[in-house]
């Protein structure tokens, strides 16, 4: 069995998003590599992204606060001492850490000369809130400033979007492409829930053509070589931000199919 859906699982935005963004990248890199040979060669490139959460509520940078214990426990000789019973907690709520996320990209570059030639970045939830957004939208116009092209694939409907002047397409996912041949403008692909995801050009150094990069092809992979319909709980509802109710109807409607099939298999 593969995803109940035709296109991108939203379940797989939740607990099982950081495996599965890793799965994709080394599976777009694998489809990319032939296509690529002999003048151009597919990399992985790992960087380290920190999210903060809801640091910052206090108003201090994390590095200008002190903490002080209202109460010091101090052990003082051998003494023995009486307690009364602890009073059990209301409850057990998390603290705000900072975590430092893994953040896999792709780059094509040259053989010859080792050119960055085009970045594939694939937009996580840590790219998409907080510092972690601002860490990406700087490094994003870093890219912009040079003659390397951009591709951005953002399969997370939750955190806000690539920040583009005009009229924005309202889809749940995106794809975009900037060519610096062609900047300030740049391609966009709206992604419906319904839709099966596109097959999208990877640009290279004029005058080679694009190659093509078969997004669904490549997820589809990633369920064939993990399972994850084994390891998502298609039970609960899929991971936020809501969805409407003619595509929570739709949802369902894909996940009683997908359950019907298991039973007859």
């Amino acid at each position: 069995m593969a995803s109940p859906f035709p296109g991108m699982d939203p379940y797989l935005e939740g607990e099982m998003w950081q495996e599965f963004h890793d799965t994709l990248s080394n599976e777009i890199r694998a489809q990319l590599l032939p296509r690529l040979q002999p003048k151009y060669v597919a990399l992985l490139a790992k960087r380290y992204v920190i999210d903060r959460g809801a640091v910052g509520v206090l108003g201090l940078p994390p590095e200008q606060r002190v903490v002080y214990p209202d109460v010091h426990v101090v052990k003082i000789g051998e003494a023995a001492a009486v307690y009364t019973a602890v009073t059990p907690p209301t409850t057990e709520l998390n603290s705000d850490m900072d975590e430092e996320v893994p953040i896999l990209s792709l780059e094509i570059r040259d053989v010859a000369e080792r050119r960055l030639v085009t970045a594939i970045e694939i937009l996580s939830p840590v790219n998409k809130r907080g510092d972690g957004a601002r860490e990406y939208l700087e490094r994003r116009h870093q890219l912009l400033q040079t003659r390397t092209h951009l591709l951005e694939i953002d399969l997370v409907r939750c955190g806000g979007r690539i920040p583009l002047e005009g009229h924005y397409p309202i889809a749940p996912y995106y794809v975009y492409v900037s060519r610096f041949t062609n900047r300030p403008k740049t391609a966009v692909w709206a992604i419906q829930l319904r839709d099966k995801l596109p097959v999208v050009p990877v640009p290279l150094l004029p005058p080679d053509e694009d190659v093509p990069l078969d997004l669904q092809t490549a997820v589809t992979a990633c369920f064939n070589l993990v399972g994850y319909e084994r390891l998502l709980n298609y039970h609960e509802l899929p991971p936020p931000p809501d969805f409407s109710e003619a595509d929570a109807a739709w949802i369902a409607a894909q996940l009683a199919a997908f359950e019907r099939q298991g039973q007859t298999e």
